[in-house]
């Protein structure tokens, strides 16, 4: 069964290399998901929400991730400044933020009825030890190594949520109280953003993406050219909303999952890297995975560096996945320090076998593939 799965994964990724954009050139991303949002607001709450009974062993987001600090944005910029490639570039984090997050008070208040959210920027005035996050994520655009993309205006579905809120059990009352939306019903945290009941509720999720969009460029004082679905799940008929809103390439996987209108039952919708759908936009493929705080790999560089050497023999660009998770170390300090060793040393022996290597953006990828100038 070992050699029966290994064989599958190899050809697997193989097959996600084969159709579409070509380039001569080998250039690296990396595309990090979640930034800005909320998810264990502190070591207090994690604790007391292992001290009441609830289940968080299974869910590293959980046990592992939160809001962004001052200590994280320092340590990853450290790490990122120190390399170089043979055109002066930093390896560069495109950094896919959520630009809201639900605002308990109001919320509370409205008596479940109405949601509410808080501008991301309110939302870091409200945690300890981030006084400077928005002053470094300006620092690090201004150096070419942290790049903004949108996300979505909060990282939780509003309708769902809203729902199970109304129904005020125990358990989601308590997670509530402690301002975070964890369920304490497995590791169903709400997270699909653009997971749907019915078609119906596609209209609040388009306007939805224009305020959020509309709020990412008041935020970062340009418009998001990209847009990555939380959880990789979106129905096709959102991205007008896009469209309309200035996006123009689409983030993700080679499998859209598609809603069904049934929590955890999707159908599978398959892209490739730069094709286009009849709007105009272009999908940008990710084929390469940097998720030690996820995967558990035995070697998580090793591991990356396969499918990076595989995309360039391709003649792909080589797309990272690594979420914010990988980077976090307010709940779990080791957490971030071992993994900003294993990253440094990915970008080491990148640049050792690979001296020609490109560091891009997401939205450089996309406007050289589309050849904008």
């Amino acid at each position: 069964m070992a050699l029966l799965s290994s064989i599958k994964s190899a050809i697997s990724q193989r097959m996600i290399n084969i159709p579409g954009y070509r380039t001569k050139d080998p250039i690296l991303l990396i595309e990090s998901d979640d930034w800005g949002s909320i998810r264990m607001p502190t070591i207090e709450v994690y604790d007391k929400f292992v001290d009441n009974g609830f289940s968080l062993a299974d869910s590293d987001y959980n046990r592992l991730d939160t809001l962004e600090s001052n200590d994280d944005l320092t340590a990853l910029f450290e790490v990122l400044t120190s390399h170089t490639d043979g055109h002066g570039n930093h390896p560069v984090i495109t950094a896919n933020t959520i630009t809201g997050n639900p605002d308990f008070i109001r919320i509370k208040e409205s008596d479940f009825q109405y949601y509410y959210f808080e501008n991301v920027i309110t939302t870091i005035e409200n945690y300890k030890h981030r006084d400077k996050v928005e002053e470094l994520w300006k620092e690090g655009i201004s150096q070419g190594i942290y790049r903004p993309q949108f996300h979505g205006r909060e990282h939780v579905n509003v309708i769902r949520w809203m729902e199970a809120l109304r129904k005020r059990t125990p358990e989601i009352m308590y997670a509530f109280d402690n301002k975070t939306t964890f369920s304490g019903e497995g590791d169903y945290n709400f997270m699909e953003v653009l997971d749907y009941n019915s078609l119906n509720d596609l209209n609040s999720m388009k306007s939805s993406l224009k305020e959020g969009l509309d709020m990412f460029e008041d935020l970062f004082g340009y418009r998001s050219k990209s847009f990555i679905p939380p959880c990789y799940a979106w129905d096709s008929n959102i991205e007008d909303a896009l469209v309309e809103n200035g996006v123009k390439y689409i983030q993700g996987l080679i499998v859209q999952s598609v809603p069904t209108g049934k929590f955890g039952e999707y159908k599978r919708k398959y892209h490739y890297m730069g094709s286009k759908n009849k709007l105009g936009l272009t999908y940008l493929t990710r084929n390469c995975f940097f998720e030690p705080s996820l995967t558990r790999a035995n070697d998580p560089v090793g591991d990356c560096l396969k499918r990076i050497d595989l995309a360039f023999k391709w003649r792909k660009p080589a797309i990272i996945s690594s979420h914010r998770i990988n980077f976090i170390g307010s709940l779990v300090e080791s957490n971030r320090t071992q993994n900003l060793k294993f990253l440094d040393d990915l970008l080491a022996q990148v640049l050792k076998k690979w001296p020609n290597v490109q560091f891009l953006s997401t939205d450089q990828l996309g406007d050289r593939i589309t050849d904008v100038k």
